[in-house]
């Protein structure tokens, strides 16, 4: 039976390069650097480099060690070979301590109850979980590898930035595994008012209908259930052509949720694929897609005809009116209530919840 300890491999904490034996061999041939360098039909500075670790041994220069110096070509490349590796190995340990350092801001329980990745305490499945959700040989380069330009709630506190990037990357992934045809800017707009007449339907009902209608103008419609300290409601960003847009229901209302689509439809009608980062500043683009949505949902016209001549206080009034002009009453509610305009305690009823399964 063979024992673990006995069949262990040792493991070196320097990397020391091939120069050394060959320093070695030297010194007990009694030869400087210029005269081997002279023997092996290469430069001074060429082998200066391949004795400090500069310069690799490659085929060529092992036949040539075995010339002149002695072992065989396959030693000199056994030396090179394990020095690489063990270069190599050290780094990734490297990585590795600062990738436990970046792992004490990712939410991973969150990810995890979400089914996003496998649930674990150890620290080192962990970063091999979340090297493998985003797709990337280290923590570090996540940023790099996640881009978009999102809305984010304007109540901003504390945000959690790797929080963000999870679930920029959850949808990026979602995002990538629905088929869409391709992408029709001209179709898109002209189902703004059958997305539009879907806010009188309900949630089962109008978001299998709502990913329909993205998928046949091209546009790949996630939800994503918001992590904590992300503040997002929703974002869009292209890959492989087309557009992703999620939505993260946070806030719980419909009325907000039909807003952050219509404000990321905005982008997507609007702007070109060249807009795509991570901004925590509200930006002219954001402001200009705000007014858009607004405008889709409730144009300007309607809604200051009914601020001027309309009770815009008495709930049956508002709900009589929204339906006249073809859409939920939670939305002129939200509309109202984001002009300040009427008290939130009063009109809980009228503003429906729901929250994004997973």
């Amino acid at each position: 039976m063979v024992n673990k300890k006995d069949n262990a491999q040792f493991m070196p904490t320097v990397a020391i390069p091939p120069g050394e034996t060959i320093r070695e061999n030297m010194k007990y041939l009694g030869m400087n650097q210029r005269e081997l360098a002279l023997r092996l039909g290469i430069t001074t500075k060429h082998l200066c480099n391949v004795i400090n670790g500069n310069d690799p041994i490659t085929y060529e220069t092992a036949l040539k060690l075995e010339t002149v110096l002695g072992p065989k070509a396959q030693f000199w490349m056994n030396l090179e070979t394990n020095y690489q590796l063990t270069k190599a190995r050290l780094k990734r340990e490297t990585d590795l301590e600062a990738d436990l350092e970046i792992l004490k801001g990712v939410p991973y329980k969150n990810m995890s109850d979400f089914g996003w990745v496998p649930a674990t305490d150890n620290r080192q499945e962990r970063i091999n979980n979340l090297r493998a959700f985003f797709g990337v040989a280290s923590l570090k380069a996540v940023p790099l590898a996640v881009n978009a330009m999102f809305r984010k709630h304007k109540q901003i506190k504390e945000i959690s930035d790797l929080g963000v990037l999870a679930w920029l990357r959850k949808a990026e992934i979602d995002g990538l595994a629905v088929e869409v045809k391709k992408f029709n800017r001209t179709k898109l707009k002209k189902y703004i008012p059958q997305f539009r007449g879907l806010t009188l339907k309900s949630p089962e009902e109008f978001i299998p209908e709502m990913q329909r209608l993205c998928a046949e103008c091209g546009v790949s419609l996630v939800l994503v259930p918001s992590l904590p300290k992300t503040y997002i409601c929703g974002a869009t960003f292209w890959r492989k052509g087309n557009p992703i847009l999620a939505l993260s229901a946070r806030g719980k209302r419909v009325d907000i949720f039909w807003f952050t689509f219509f404000h990321e439809l905005e982008h997507i009608v609007s702007h070109s694929q060249k807009i795509s980062c991570i901004s925590y500043e509200h930006n002219g683009h954001e402001d200009e897609a705000d007014e858009k949505a607004s405008d889709y949902l409730i144009p300007d016209v309607k809604y200051r005809k009914f601020i001027k001549e309309y009770d815009y206080k008495d709930k049956n009034v508002i709900r009589e009116y929204a339906l006249s002009i073809g859409i939920a009453p939670c939305i002129l509610v939200g509309r109202l209530l984001h002009d300040k305009l009427i008290d939130y305690r009063r009109y809980s009823d009228l503003r429906p919840s729901f929250e994004i399964g997973y």
